[in-house]
């Protein structure tokens, strides 16, 4: 079978058990620094890539990407603003809605809440929590019943069982003959939702005709906008209220959570440059490995070129070396990393319950478990420049030993 000499001679020098096993050593450690470089690399990018998926689809299929509400006062026929608004195609569905912040007590338990007054059927259209219930009937969220919804996390820290009452405590005072008391209202627990995110531990939602009864509102406080395309949340908004009668405050999903996409993108772009520091130290590596074997393999070169070989040739051959070295680090890291960011969530799980900690507290930070999505375009660029760097690693040395002179090599053999 034809085989080109420069890639048997480069292979033969690659498999071959060489006398000086610190060499031997020094390609292994390159190989493994490389290997591991790229597993490292895939891995973090596909955890971070992860987060943003989230962020996407758990926070942000909760949280409005845009709302539309009234200045000063509520909107009363919300109904045909929010037909109005969802004539435009980019709008997927609309929903209303009325906010509170309060404390939800329970027992002597007393936790802050942020309490949606919404439209349990436009909401389910709206938002992902209907996808998310854990317990309880989303339709026992009726008018005038009282009922209430909470994350999974903010009932297990008020000790709540479904049916339990708990009361909700809104920081404005009520004027009466006992003299100024805050607002109380009493509702029914009768479900959970849990969307893995620290909205589990702060959400909760009642139906929009008791949250106007419980503020003394007529109408709602506004309109929730769901989008086909959330990155043009804020254009696409402006557009909208440009075309509606009246004036309106409008406000999206970057005023609320845009800092934290932002820093996702930001910790993706810097990780990612500073592992591709590993694979960089990798391939210098990968230099030292190759000067050695050169200064190793002198007589050899100089045998070669006694011979009738040609610089081209022989730089051909170090070349096919050190790409040797290159092509199955980045195999072997390749292969690692995917199998890693296909298990890391499980494995993260696995150690959690092993050693009884928790890596992301929902407390803490926004989503309670490590996510991990593989982008197949950051892992073929990953390769590619871990195989460009490994080539480009092959040249110097390479150039050195075509610059071998035969009669100073065999001078002293």
């Amino acid at each position: 079978m034809f085989k080109p000499f420069s890639l048997y001679v480069g292979l033969r020098y690659t498999a071959a058990k060489r006398n000086n096993n610190f060499i031997s050593f020094i390609s292994l450690v390159s190989m493994l620094g490389l290997m591991l470089g790229v597993a490292a690399l895939i891995v973090v990018l596909s955890v971070m890539n992860g987060f943003d998926r989230e962020l996407r689809e758990r926070i942000l299929g909760m949280v409005p990407h845009a709302t539309i509400t009234a200045y000063e006062k509520p909107i009363s026929d919300w109904r045909a603003l929010a037909k109005q608004a969802a004539k435009d195609p980019r709008v997927i569905a609309t929903a209303p809605f009325i906010r509170a912040e309060g404390m939800l007590t329970n027992a002597g338990r007393v936790k802050p809440a942020f309490v949606q007054g919404i439209d349990p059927e436009a909401e389910a259209n709206a938002s992902i929590v209907t996808k998310h219930i854990k317990s309880g009937d989303w339709q026992q969220l009726q008018a005038g019943k009282y009922n209430i919804f909470l994350g999974k996390n903010l009932a297990s820290n008020l000790g709540l069982r479904l049916g339990d009452k708990v009361t909700l405590v809104l920081p404005e005072a009520s004027v009466s003959i006992a003299g100024v008391i805050p607002r109380l209202k009493r509702f029914t627990f009768v479900g959970t939702f849990e969307v893995g995110a620290e909205l589990d531990s702060s959400l909760a939602y009642i139906h929009i005709a008791d949250a106007a009864r419980i503020k003394r509102m007529q109408g709602v406080e506004g309109i929730r906008l769901t989008l086909d395309d959330l990155f043009e949340a804020r254009s696409t908004v402006r557009d909208i209220a440009a075309q509606l009668n009246g004036y309106f405050y409008i406000s999206d999903w970057t005023r609320t959570q845009g800092n934290l996409f932002a820093a996702i993108q930001m910790e993706k772009r810097m990780v990612g440059l500073l592992l591709f520091l590993i694979v960089f130290v990798a391939a210098f590596n990968i230099v030292s490995t190759l000067v050695m074997v050169v200064t190793d393999k002198k007589s050899d070169i100089a045998i070669l070129r006694t011979l009738g070989a040609s610089r081209g040739l022989i730089m051909r051959i170090f070349m096919v070396q050190g790409a040797v070295i290159g092509i199955l680090g980045t195999l072997m890291g390749t292969l690692l990393g995917i199998a890693l960011a296909l298990t890391i969530s499980d494995l993260v799980e696995y150690f959690e319950q092993l050693f009884g900690f928790e890596v992301l507290s929902a407390d803490v930070y926004f989503i309670s478990y490590l996510p991990s999505e593989i982008n197949w375009s950051d892992v073929s660029t990953i390769v590619i420049v871990a195989l460009l760097i490994s080539f480009l690693a092959t040249l110097y040395p390479a150039y050195k030993a075509s610059r071998t002179e035969p009669a100073e090599a065999l001078r002293y053999e």
